[in-house]
């Protein structure tokens, strides 16, 4: 199981540590940040939703080595009801919902049902997930790409991708990763967060809700999109090998292990600098 090994949300961010605790910092007013407890774990998620005056709940899963799943925080469309999860790969949470990978391929869900970013029971041959705030996507083993939920800006627009190797979701775009190392975007282009395909030799790539970020094969960081908590300000990060976008935060996690951010640090989702031993690729 691989990552991921860090996770950004609304207000607070997650990583995992080489010895399978959990790092959290930024607001804990749903519970979000209650990680203190958690042991063997490989990959966590953080829910994600836009910035808005009537959001800012959020929940943190945690996939454990043994293939169950922990949840914490905001619990009213049942999205931390995964208790009973096993054989699980990978997770991922979006705004009222979580995701998890089951090891034959097909995807188990939790959450609100209404926008339809739950419909995944049919989906087969999946090997990587992403949530935005109200659509999910899956990446299959053949490369291509699947979407469900709400399709207002075109976001689940993705059935014409092919070769892709990951995926990610954000308020209303979706980016993929080809194996080339081209970056796809589909959505909403009016904050910019689409405008990706001068990208080259990508090799990762996270979309938060209203910007993307994605991370090159010589471990620069590179962004696009909205910039007014100073979200996009990666140029200057070196020796990365993993990102992840939160609503108006960025997080970057360097070969040493240690994470650097940048963007809103309203409720504290950036204090990284005392972060250290966190797990990496490879």
């Amino acid at each position: 199981m691989q990552g991921p090994f860090i996770a950004a949300g609304r207000r607070h961010s997650l990583a995992v540590r080489v010895d399978g605790t959990v790092a959290a910092s930024g607001s804990g007013t749903s519970g979000e940040c209650r990680v203190e407890d958690w042991t063997q774990v490989v990959a966590v998620a953080a829910g994600n939703v836009h910035t808005a005056s009537n959001t800012g709940r959020s929940h943190s899963v945690g996939l454990r080595a043994d293939g169950t799943v922990l949840a914490t925080g905001w619990n009213g469309d049942g999205q931390c009801e995964v208790t009973s999860w096993r054989g699980v790969t990978l997770v991922a949470a979006g705004w009222r919902r979580t995701l998890g990978l089951a090891a034959d391929g097909t995807v188990l869900a939790a959450g609100r049902r209404r926008d339809g970013a739950c419909d995944v029971s049919p989906w087969r041959e999946v090997v990587a997930l992403a949530c935005g705030d109200w659509h999910s996507v899956g990446l299959t083993a053949d490369g291509t790409a699947l979407a469900v939920g709400n399709n207002r800006r075109g976001q689940c627009a993705v059935g014409t991708w092919r070769d892709i190797t990951a995926v990610a979701a954000g308020y209303l775009h979706t980016v993929g990763l080809t194996a080339a190392g081209r970056v796809l975007a589909v959505g909403d282009p009016s904050t910019g967060a689409c405008d990706v395909s001068a990208w080259r030799e990508a090799v990762a790539v996270a979309a938060g809700s209203y910007h993307t970020v994605g991370v090159t094969a010589s471990g620069r960081a590179v962004a696009a999109g909205s910039n007014d908590s100073g979200q996009c300000d990666v140029a200057g990060w070196r020796d990365i090998v993993a990102v992840a976008a939160g609503s108006t935060h960025t997080l970057g996690l360097r070969t040493n292990g240690t994470v650097v951010a940048t963007g809103n640090n309203e409720h504290g989702q950036c204090d990284t600098t005392g972060w250290h031993s966190i797990r990496t690729p490879g």
